[in-house]
């Protein structure tokens, strides 16, 4: 039985990588975008079991690296049994979205269409290529579009919809 929420409503944020120094704490490579919101959270659960770990402290280190201290984990020896951990915080401690943010794991599911209202298929994946995300897009007649999330092709994203309009480059699709 899992010790932490239901894995639904967690949010990956990033992996343990190594300890630091010798009194227990971690370098986290976090994947979130504000990585200096989680010195906010206060319980972060740790690898396939969701087990909850306190979190005393959070730093940002270095651009996306960040140290940490969990309660409980106070020798290296500690830290080094939580190497390549994942980290997940529950979604409600989340820093709250703004209007024109998403998580990326809401965009599987919706179903794409043009903006003249043809149909193009669902989102199968969302692919993170460093300078934009990319949606892999299962079409109805068989195979995948690649849609690059770009302002210029991406109109309108409605999650509570279900829903993202495109208006496609020529060649896109």
């Amino acid at each position: 039985m899992s010790q932490g929420p239901a894995p639904e409503d967690l949010l990956l944020v990033g992996q343990i990588t190594v300890p630091h120094g010798i009194r227990g704490q971690v370098k986290l490579r976090a994947i979130t975008s504000y990585p200096e919101h989680l010195d906010r959270v206060k319980t972060v659960y740790l690898g396939e079991e969701r087990t909850p770990y306190r979190l005393q402290r959070a730093a940002v280190h270095k651009p996306q690296i960040m140290i940490i201290t969990l309660g409980g984990v106070t020798t290296r020896t500690a830290a080094e049994a939580l190497r390549g951990q994942e980290v997940y915080i529950r979604a409600e401690d989340a820093r709250p979205l703004e209007p024109d943010e998403y998580f990326l794991h809401d965009l599987p599911g919706l179903h794409v269409e043009t903006e003249q209202g043809v149909a193009i298929g669902v989102v199968r994946e969302v692919i993170e290529t460093g300078a934009n995300e990319v949606l892999v897009v299962t079409r109805a007649e068989g195979g995948d579009a690649l849609i690059p999330m770009i302002r210029d092709v991406v109109i309108q994203l409605d999650i509570a919809a279900g829903r993202i309009v495109i208006r496609p480059m020529p060649g896109l699709l």
